[in-house]
């Protein structure tokens, strides 16, 4: 039997995220499971306490969210855990959608807190900037703590800051894509740049080993869905992102020594010193 994973032993340093204190730094989605039960193992086993919830596109237009029993255990489960739900605009093509939809989910989940998703492009689904930010400052004059999904362009992250955002959610490659950290210089360029916002990856890791070099990068979280949905053992998948994204914050935390082009000796020789205790 899957458990809740224990970060008791060696557990990264805690962080708030729009004021709330959240001590596991892995984020999952709740997407594309077999089933609602290894949903609610997957979740368990991860140790996240946030957990992303889609609505269907068709709400803006109507139509009913998701099945109401999942939506129920979604509920059960956050309840068990002390996890909370992040309702997100997955599906939306313009910023009036995602405004829209926004509000519609804030109504049906009570919380202020929205991941926001406007798409520009069917076959990379990238973000639209433009309506990105419409939507993003949007929100935020209506209230909510919005969870961009961006890319890693640093002009329209700080475009987004300026909206109102507390933080970004940069990708790390397309969604679904499970490619990993594509671009590395840009990550690191962002993180960089903007040293004091929350940065949470999210997007393309398809491996437990993406989500511990996005964090040693200094990324504040993860995020993640299909690499866990996907796989053949949800449950004991979650929980290896879960330790990954844990060892990747420690040793960043640690402090990574630098890469060098040459080598150099971990057993002193020659005339240095050697030290006999």
């Amino acid at each position: 039997m899957t458990t809740r994973l224990d970060f008791s032993a060696a557990a990264p340093s805690p962080w708030r995220v729009y004021g709330q204190r959240l001590d596991s730094r892995f984020l999952i989605g709740s997407a594309g499971y077999p089933s609602p039960a290894v949903l609610a193992q997957a979740i368990t086993a991860s140790g996240a306490q946030v957990v992303t919830v889609g609505l269907k596109r068709e709400l803006a237009g109507g139509a009913p969210p998701q099945d109401g029993d999942a939506i129920a255990m979604l509920r059960g489960v956050c309840a068990t855990t002390g996890a909370r739900l992040l309702p997100n605009t997955a599906g939306c093509r313009s910023a009036r959608e995602a405004v829209l939809l926004a509000q519609m989910a804030r109504e049906l989940f009570d919380t202020p807190w929205i991941k926001l998703e406007v798409i520009g492009d069917e076959h990379t689904l990238q973000p639209d900037p433009f309506e990105l930010v419409d939507a993003a400052a949007h929100l935020t004059r209506l209230g909510f703590h919005v969870f961009p999904y961006c890319t890693d362009d640093l002009v329209v992250c700080r475009r987004l800051l300026a909206a109102g955002c507390e933080v970004l959610m940069p990708w790390a490659a397309p969604i679904g894509s499970g490619l990993g950290v594509i671009d590395p210089a840009a990550l690191r360029t962002l993180r960089a740049r903007l040293p004091g916002v929350t940065m949470i990856v999210d997007a393309g890791l398809g491996a437990p080993s993406h989500a511990a070099f996005a964090m040693e990068l200094g990324y504040d979280g993860v995020l993640l869905n299909s690499a866990v949905a996907q796989a053949v053992d949800p449950p004991q998948m979650a929980m290896a992102f879960a330790h990954a994204v844990a060892a990747g914050r420690l040793g960043y935390e640690a402090g990574l020594i630098a890469p060098q082009d040459m080598a150099r000796p971990s057993t002193p020789c020659g005339n240095e010193p050697i030290l006999v205790d």
